[in-house]
């Protein structure tokens, strides 16, 4: 298969799309974009673990103001982050992959934004980039069940939206994690 740059977050789903890549034989490329969130210096720490992990080579982007908020959603951050990473491909790479997985209310983790996301750049490229979300289809569970029956290092993920340090505890990110591990049962009793 053709290489894939995989928009690396440092959380569960992104480790596991790393994963998912490298059991297909595929190359993968890491790409993490800082985009102003609290957590920043800690998923990019995740991140380049998760990278060091499968043996990756990982580019780190910032974007410069921050993303704009609405509750806790950032306007427009996985559109932004697949044309970063299709405006700085490297030759050869001709595929993007997102972590996004079914069950969030947000439009840029739907079915629509990916059919969206492909018709533009169809635009840009002539139909010579794709962009993919393997997870589409899953639920958070499936995808967690996935990195637990395939080894993926969920202990090396961070998933807290407000703390660089200790998660939380209270924020969607830090709830669902701790939903997951009840549900799946978790290995390292870790709370990142």
């Amino acid at each position: 298969m053709n290489p894939v740059l995989v928009l690396l977050s440092g959380g569960i789903d992104s480790a596991a799309l790393v994963h998912y890549y490298r059991s297909k034989n595929t190359s993968v490329y890491g790409l993490h974009v800082q985009y102003g969130q609290p957590v920043a210096e800690r998923e990019a720490q995740a991140a380049k673990a998760i990278a060091a992990h499968y043996g990756i080579d990982l580019r780190i982007a910032h974007i410069q103001p921050p993303l704009a908020r609405k509750g806790e959603e950032y306007l427009c951050r996985n559109a932004i982050f697949v044309l970063i990473a299709c405006a700085n491909l490297s030759p050869g790479i001709n595929r993007v992959a997102l972590g996004i997985h079914s069950g969030t209310i947000y439009y840029d983790c739907s079915q629509g934004f990916m059919a969206d996301m492909q018709r533009l750049l169809d635009g840009y490229f002539s139909g010579a980039v794709t962009v993919e979300a393997p997870f589409l289809r899953w639920s958070k569970l499936e995808v967690y069940q996935y990195c637990t029956s395939h080894g993926v290092p969920v202990d090396l993920t961070y998933s807290c939206e407000r703390n660089n340090d200790e998660p939380c505890g209270q924020c969607p990110s830090c709830y669902d994690r701790r939903r997951l591990y009840e549900a799946g049962g978790f290995m390292s009793g870790k709370t990142n």
